[in-house]
């Protein structure tokens, strides 16, 4: 689950923030309204609360600012050390979307920008977990790299060669993006109402409510 991506990891701890920020060309438009992507994440966002692949902290900072209890799960051990020390006073977990600390129910589950590290199978296999760990109104609010069909997906592909984006398109071949529809057909049959809203060229928000 997203841990042959490690070393992806190690090499983004110490770019991450300057990359969300504009000053990696090749991935402008992937942070285009970084901000407000994280927002609209944020401002959903209620109860308790399970955040995963936290990352550098840039989405949990907007949560901790909430009336939320917030349980932080971070798989790279970089991120980690990046994400403690600016959050000295939070428990930052050792964990992933499919293996994460024994938890009661929660209200919400929050990510951004993390979820294609999963297969479609693993997808839905999460899903399946959260079901049960959800409250009775639970809600899934995830940010992150979606297409409407594959041929989009193949066509910013070939755009970002075109641009000279290698780095881009390495990683668009390589993780596992989703596309929209498959992401509903997953989030139906594992007992979700869902809704979308594109926040950019390549990042959705995907709205999850338990049935």
């Amino acid at each position: 689950m997203g841990r042959e991506f490690m070393h992806i990891f190690d090499e983004w701890a110490d770019s991450y923030d300057t990359t969300v920020q504009g000053k990696n060309e090749q991935y402008k438009a992937v942070f285009e309204n970084y901000d407000d992507i994280l927002e609209e994440v944020s401002k959903r966002t209620n109860g308790i609360t399970i955040e995963f692949g936290i990352g550098t902290g840039n989405l949990t900072e907007k949560v901790l600012q909430k009336d939320v209890e917030l349980v932080a799960v971070e798989p790279n051990r970089k991120m980690r050390l990046v994400a403690e020390r600016r959050f000295p006073y939070l428990s930052i977990h050792d964990g992933d979307f499919l293996n994460f600390p024994k938890l009661g129910k929660v209200d919400t589950i929050i990510s951004s920008y993390a979820f294609h590290h999963l297969t479609d199978d693993e997808k839905k296999r999460a899903f399946e977990l959260y079901h049960s760990l959800l409250s009775e109104s639970g809600e899934i609010i995830f940010a992150d790299t979606m297409f409407v069909n594959e041929q989009a997906h193949e066509d910013m592909i070939n755009t970002a060669k075109a641009k000279q984006f290698y780095e881009l398109a390495e990683d668009l071949n390589r993780e596992y993006y989703t596309t929209v529809p498959r992401m509903k057909q997953m989030l139906h049959e594992t007992g979700y109402q869902v809704q979308f809203k594109k926040l950019n060229d390549f990042v959705w928000i995907t709205h999850a409510k338990k049935n």
